[in-house]
């Protein structure tokens, strides 16, 4: 059988390796770290940016990089405060739970490198291979704190037909309406080509406005990069709406330099796009969103219309999808 799954302990950090021996693909996960994907190799090149000897090392001094998940909310919030179903919620600082950009604004949520998620299997049939983890949020007396509602986060990667996929399901198990702001943060590298090299596909038809702490201001402008778009010729660190999607209905966001493209596909419920490509890294960021940057504030003062949410009892659903190619 071309697919396996497979847990392993690594350095004494338990992970997941999925395998498709057809294609020449593994997809490395530690659900203990934040869930996160750490290595994603393709004819054994690793095309996740993770600036670590080892996993090890990556869990003693964890940093955003490979795939990061932000939850409850993606990039930034404006203040201490946000807005839910009409009510201002405050998050406490005490609790050591927050992390600030350098305007001291709360970004990424919760949870990047949390430890409170658990395998729930790691399998493989003649179709596919993956691994299930799940966090219970509603457990966690510090999380609820910062973002009281309750519900449960299971996520699944998988192996299918050359493709890496996450999907990520969210079950709200409260009496109200749970607002949708999560994304990732997932980090990307060429092999072929320095970075200033690099050309990228922006999948989009709305560059959303921003003020100068990178605050989307609710106004947003026609799309005026270049397509594709030379890194060279700028950094980015921007908000993209309109998403243009293909008959499928995925939105497909590329890199590529030299033989190599990197696809990052998003399904219809990532209806956001950040891209991070700071000058002088050698990586980028295809940041799938289920809401744009700071989307309780802006939904509440009525200068943004999409904010999703998930009812009582329901399960909010999504997936995106990486590929690599060799031309």
């Amino acid at each position: 059988m071309a697919y396996s799954a497979r847990t392993t302990s690594i350095d004494g950090i338990d992970t997941v390796q999925l395998a498709d021996s057809a294609r020449d693909v593994q997809l490395a996960i530690a659900p203990s770290v934040g869930n996160m994907a750490y290595s994603w190799t393709v004819h054994g090149k690793n095309y996740l940016h993770f600036p670590y000897a080892s996993v090890g090392e990556f869990a003693r001094q964890p940093r955003l990089c490979a795939v990061p998940f932000l939850g409850p909310w993606a990039n930034r919030i404006d203040g201490d405060s946000y807005w839910a179903n009409g009510k201002r919620y405050l998050l406490n600082p005490d609790l050591g739970n927050l992390r600030r950009d350098g305007n001291r604004k709360p970004i990424h949520g919760l949870l990047n490198f949390s430890p409170d998620w658990k395998l729930v299997e790691a399998k493989a049939d003649e179709n596919s291979a993956w691994s299930v983890s799940r966090l219970e949020y509603w457990r966690h007396p510090d999380l609820m704190a910062q973002f009281p509602f309750p519900h449960t986060l299971t996520m699944t990667y998988r192996l299918r037909d050359g493709a890496a996929e996450v999907e990520t399901a969210i079950e709200n198990h409260g009496v109200a309406p749970m607002p949708v702001a999560i994304g990732f943060h997932p980090y990307f590298r060429l092999h072929d080509a320095p970075r200033d090299q690099w050309h990228v596909h922006l999948a989009a038809r709305d560059h959303m406005l921003l003020n100068p702490q990178l605050i989307p201001t609710g106004e947003s402008k026609p799309l005026e990069f270049e397509d594709p778009h030379a890194l060279a010729s700028s950094q980015l660190d921007d908000v993209f709406g309109g998403l243009v999607r293909d008959a499928d209905g995925r939105a497909r966001f590329w890199v590529e330099a030299g033989r190599e493209r990197v696809t990052v596909d998003y399904g219809p419920r990532y209806t956001t796009a950040v891209v991070y490509a700071p000058r002088g890294q050698e990586f980028i960021c295809f940041e799938p969103m289920s809401a744009i940057t700071n989307g309780f504030n802006l939904a509440h003062e009525g200068r943004y219309k999409d904010l999703q949410s998930v009812a009582p009892g329901e399960t909010w659903r999504e997936t995106f999808r990486l590929h690599a190619e060799v031309k």
